[in-house]
């Protein structure tokens, strides 16, 4: 614990965001030369903030089990060698999660029990940020092969994770990816506003140094049998998202005007990056209504706004709030 009054000195800060009436003009993130440089200025008081609690729940909320306390305690002290080693030693990909994950890690924080949490998030993507422009993410090609093939369905963050992985143990691993570009939703699926997909370009091309081969365009069970896969390689990982959106089966379904966000996303995303796009659904000068209040609808939300949508109305269903209950008393009883 590098300052044992961090959290009782410093309260949380975030970074600057550019204003509204600019950003909601371009496809670039909302922050000012990205979101880890934005917050370099600030960043190690907030990592200070981290109270090296006796168990600490943000392990528990952290799906991949990041060290966080590891490694806020060791950007505290300027160690940011450090830092990105300990955070590499759970995520392959922080530049990832540091931006798009939703950080049930600050839900679990011990300090926002009755203070604000630890900008965990911010932490993470500061590591990783400035270790990419320190030169301190580098190729890890193995030191030698298994002789063993294995064959990657998919090119999504777990498709990736696992290839790197495998790659970096020795084996030869090929990528299959069905669309024309490599990194599935993170490629066509998150807006530019939200990822510059830089950051997946550079991550890959680490990637390929280390020897991770990457096939785009084949689809396995229509260009590559299953069978004729287990036949090539050794082992396959299948690793594919799902892109059966969850429908609405309601009167007026089938009445035109309606999209699915995982119709509506891709192709503006692929428009936003220069692709070309067939029959492009394009929100411009219409009254636009996004049913759902999640990371999908706020992505519709923000791609609708900079096409130039007329009105945007968001719906989204809530259950009522449970009535807290009242804090427990922790002063000593009365006599």
């Amino acid at each position: 614990m590098g300052d044992p009054k961090g959290f009782l000195k410093t309260g949380r800060e975030g970074a600057e965001r550019r204003p509204v009436e600019e950003r909601v003009h371009d496809w670039n993130e909302v922050y000012p030369d990205g979101v880890g440089r934005a917050l370099l200025p600030i960043i190690s008081p907030q990592a200070g903030r981290c109270m090296d609690c006796g168990i600490p729940f943000c392990h528990q909320g952290c799906p991949l089990g990041n060290l966080i306390p590891e490694w806020n305690d060791l950007v505290w002290r300027d160690d940011w060698a450090g830092a990105i080693e300990r955070l590499h030693a759970t995520n392959n990909f922080p530049e990832f999660t540091g931006r798009l994950c939703p950080a049930p890690c600050e839900t679990s924080c011990v300090l926002g029990i009755n203070q604000d949490p630890v900008t965990i998030k911010n932490v993470e993507v500061s590591i990783i940020d400035r270790a990419w422009e320190s030169n301190l993410v580098r190729p890890q090609p193995p030191e030698w092969l298994s002789g063993r093939t294995v064959a990657v369905v998919g090119s999504g963050p777990a498709g990736l994770a696992a290839a790197q992985q495998l790659t970096r143990a020795g084996h030869t691993v090929v990528v299959l990816e069905r669309a024309d570009e490599v990194g599935g939703l993170m490629r066509y699926g998150i807006p530019e506003f939200k990822m510059e997909k830089k950051h997946l370009d550079r991550r890959l091309d680490q990637m390929r140094r280390e020897g991770t081969v990457f096939r785009t365009g084949v689809e396995v069970g229509r260009d590559l049998s299953v069978e004729s896969l287990r036949d090539r390689y050794d082992a396959v990982v299948l690793a594919m998202g799902s892109t059966v959106p969850r429908d609405l089966q309601t009167e007026g379904r089938e009445l035109d005007g309606l999209h699915q966000a995982m119709d509506f996303l891709p192709q503006a995303n692929r428009a936003a990056l220069g692709h070309p796009v067939e029959d492009q659904v394009t929100a411009e000068g219409l009254d636009v209504v996004i049913i759902g209040g999640g990371d999908t609808g706020a992505d519709c939300l923000g791609t609708s706004t900079r096409q130039g949508a007329a009105s945007i109305t968001q719906l989204e269903i809530m259950p009522e709030p449970r009535a807290r209950a009242p804090r427990a008393s922790r002063g000593r009883p009365t006599r």
